[in-house]
């Protein structure tokens, strides 16, 4: 239980840290400060008195933190497709920055949350990159749309972001003796999503997401494919096809002999786990987790799992398969081709991914039954 301090408004919880909460002219201030002084608290919430009342008295700006603007800006943004991503970054930036006040929101007091994406979580700079941009969003809007009762910007200026430099890195498409080791490290659900990913050129989310229902028998074939829709996902974070078409996978005997496997498990989605406590089949949210990394950095592969799409799309070339066909298969956007094919249209697919599964002549089926 919170006990509270001399000072009004400071209350300190059983692990020591220290929380806000006081209304001074009508004015709510709340921050929870974390394991820091009683001084210190106390410094902090005299400056946001101060800037209270100067602001009553004098006109000047509100004294708003980050996390204040962050919540207004997920408000006043809600019906946008992006909003779950943006609220991903912010929660991510919000544990840094979330009790500074807009004013101090810059390059310096930003460097020691670039740091430990880059250095700790070891994220690329593309990634970091985004979560930035939603700052600059925020920080924008403060200064230019955001106001007082008297009509005062939240914020004077924006602060220029310095964004980091990008030098994104080659893709890796992977040898057969590299795929072996790799699959044969990871658990037996992440294999299976693995080998059907190598085969088919689908992402990530696309691999996770895949639903029973987009499932299309074309029985003169003896083979199915699935159709994915283009927002398939719907607001959820890096969901949707990419091209924003629907997408078609077309399954060679490797892929189809992977989907028999996950056959009955789960009343909607193809790819589940067996979750220990309760015993059931759950959804696999992402592919790129503990036990891929693990067994990337076991193999020393500089391998991500959006390699396995330009593995497949490496292959196809390798095999002889046209541009045009490669396109498709890959799913890259191509306003020449509709996803209404024909068996025979079909067919062709299928004879090109069949050469992956004819290359080399042993697959790792039987290091995904056997895991």
């Amino acid at each position: 239980m919170a006990r509270r301090s001399k000072t009004a408004g400071i209350t300190t919880d059983s692990a020591g840290n220290k929380t806000i909460d006081k209304i001074y002219l009508k004015e709510r201030v709340f921050a929870r400060l974390g394991a820091i002084s009683q001084q210190q608290a106390e410094e902090y919430l005299a400056a946001r008195v101060e800037a209270i009342r100067r602001q009553k008295l004098y006109g000047e700006r509100p004294q708003k933190t980050f996390r204040e603007a962050a919540i207004r800006y997920l408000r006043e943004n809600g019906a946008n497709a992006s909003i779950d991503d943006d609220a991903w970054h912010i929660d991510l930036v919000d544990l840094w920055i979330g009790e500074l006040p807009l004013q101090q929101v810059h390059d310096g007091t930003l460097e020691p949350f670039k740091a430990h994406r880059l250095k700790v979580d070891k994220v690329s700079p593309t990634t970091l990159k985004r979560t930035l941009e939603v700052v600059r969003k925020i920080v924008n809007a403060s200064a230019r749309s955001y106001r007082d009762d008297r009509g005062n910007t939240w914020l004077p200026t924006a602060p220029l972001l310095t964004m980091p430099s990008l030098n994104p890195r080659k893709p890796y498409a992977l040898s057969w003796e590299e795929q072996r080791e790799l699959f044969g490290r990871l658990p037996r659900h992440l294999a299976r999503m693995a080998l059907f990913a190598v085969n088919t050129g689908c992402r990530e989310q696309e691999v996770c997401r895949l639903r029973w229902e987009w499932e299309q028998r074309f029985p003169e074939l003896g083979a199915s494919v699935f159709v994915i829709p283009a927002n398939f996902g719907g607001r959820r974070r890096n969901s949707g096809v990419k091209n924003g078409e629907d997408r078609l996978v077309v399954l060679n005997r490797v892929a189809r002999s992977v989907i028999e496997e996950c056959r009955g498990q789960h009343p909607q989605f193809v790819f589940v786990y067996l979750q220990r406590k309760g015993r059931r089949y759950e959804p696999v949210s992402r592919m790129n987790n503990t036990a891929w990394q693990r067994a990337r950095d076991v193999c020393q592969l500089p391998v991500r799992v959006h390699d396995l799409k330009h593995t497949f799309g490496r292959r196809l070339r390798a095999a002889g398969v046209g541009l045009e066909t490669r396109r498709v298969l890959l799913g890259h956007k191509n306003d020449d081709i509709t996803v209404h094919y024909s068996p025979a249209e079909v067919r062709e697919l299928l004879e090109a991914v069949e050469r992956l599964a004819e290359t080399p002549p042993t697959t790792l089926l039987k290091v995904v039954r056997g895991a």
